[in-house]
């Protein structure tokens, strides 16, 4: 009796879990791969302008070093003064555009942010409707060795949100 009572407990408590694979749920939201296509976009004109200040202060760099023997010191350290402020700047734009709360991580969070909240509310609808008390993810680095296909629930919550697979 007390064996059957403890099975029947656990399988209860086993149906209170579920699975969700988020990289496959983003592989298949269209408006996940257009906001990343989009960031890749963005980043690749920063780093281009980024590069191209860094480009400018190499230049200066190997001009001062071809001139230099024809420089007065009062030249030299406009030059140097010049070449600095030119790295400078370069090191700001990248600071500016790249930095821990540069513009592409507040463009990322700008559009990413949204598809991630809905993707949250489509997993706790289910899970509230299913009575999960836990959704983990498969795709993260969890440490989940095996979870069987019947408590992922990554095709209900693309369905959810309108994407039928």
């Amino acid at each position: 009796m007390m064996f059957a009572m403890l099975l029947s407990a656990m399988a209860a408590s086993a149906q209170k879990f579920a699975l969700v694979d988020m990289e496959y749920i983003l592989k298949n939201i269209p408006a996940y791969e257009r906001a990343n296509e989009q960031l890749n976009q963005v980043s690749k004109k920063w780093q281009a302008e980024v590069e191209a200040l860094s480009t400018e202060a190499q230049t200066m760099y190997k001009n001062y070093q071809n001139e230099v023997v024809f420089l007065s010191q009062e030249q030299k350290k406009e030059r140097q003064d010049a070449i600095m402020e030119k790295e400078k700047a370069a090191a700001e734009l990248k600071r500016k555009y790249f930095g821990p709360d540069g513009e592409l991580f507040k463009k990322r969070a700008s559009l990413m942010t949204p598809i991630q909240d809905e993707i949250y509310n489509a997993v706790k609808d289910i899970a509230d409707l299913r009575g999960y008390q836990l959704v983990v993810d498969r795709a993260g680095n969890t440490g989940i060795i095996f979870g069987s296909p019947k408590i992922d629930i990554s095709n209900e919550v693309l369905q959810k949100l309108g994407y039928s697979y």
